[in-house]
């Protein structure tokens, strides 16, 4: 990697600071340091400055020049900083590299991709020219078995923002589920026969609409614990 003039003075400053916090042991190094790439002072001349400020009583070396005061031990140099950032920034990378890699594999069959191999869609042109189907059906195992109806079930909707499922049935009754988390929720009962649909308004879903072979179109408010309303 080839550094920019700004990004290697920089660099030059940090060290010559760290030289300069680790006591008179490393100042001829640093002295060393700055002979070579004078700009490294220079770059640190404007904060020693502004701890120098009213100053004026400091002694002087034989040349007329103050010393250089070297950083106190309790302030962190800027390279020390950056250094102990690098292994952080590392472990938070390949903390985030696992997550995306398990929620690939858990939610492949949602965006049709394959999971692990390749990032290709699976309705994409093959190598051969062909071209693959796009698989939107779940693949197994599942994740959740729900189970509470005591009859078929004839109709099956998702909220559009919530996770929440909202099923119907030909004992007469809605179960509601949170189909993330695989959790029974509540039963909403009204009908008095079939259950043959169900769905939430599209807008929002602020309304759940059921209807039945009882010849009735009912109304639940999803945001008030789920009363009908109709």
């Amino acid at each position: 990697m080839v550094l920019t003039d700004k990004q290697r003075t920089d660099l030059h400053a940090g060290i010559y600071e760290y030289l300069l916090s680790r006591g008179p042991a490393f100042a001829a190094t640093a002295e060393a340091l700055a002979q070579a790439d004078p700009e490294a002072r220079s770059s640190n001349s404007s904060t020693d400055n502004s701890k120098t400020d009213g100053n004026d009583d400091e002694p002087s070396n034989s040349n007329g020049t103050s010393p250089r005061k070297t950083t106190p031990s309790s302030a962190t140099p800027v390279l020390e900083k950056k250094w102990t950032a690098v292994p952080r920034l590392q472990k938070r990378v390949l903390e985030l590299e696992r997550q995306i890699s398990s929620n690939q594999r858990i939610h492949a069959h949602r965006a049709g991709f394959s999971a692990g191999a390749s990032s290709a869609p699976l309705d994409s042109t093959t190598a051969s020219g062909g071209i693959r189907e796009r698989r939107m059906l779940p693949r197994p195992p599942a994740q959740h078995s729900l189970q509470s109806h005591s009859s078929g079930i004839t109709a099956l909707v998702l909220h559009p923002i919530y996770t929440l499922a909202a099923s119907g049935s030909e004992d007469g009754t809605i179960k509601l589920w949170d189909h993330e988390s695989g959790d029974y929720l509540r039963t909403l009962r009204g009908h008095t026969n079939v259950v043959t649909s169900v769905d939430f308004c599209p807008k929002g879903g602020g309304y759940l609409v059921s209807c039945s072979t009882d010849l009735s179109i009912k109304i639940w408010d999803v945001k008030d614990n789920f009363v009908c309303v109709r």
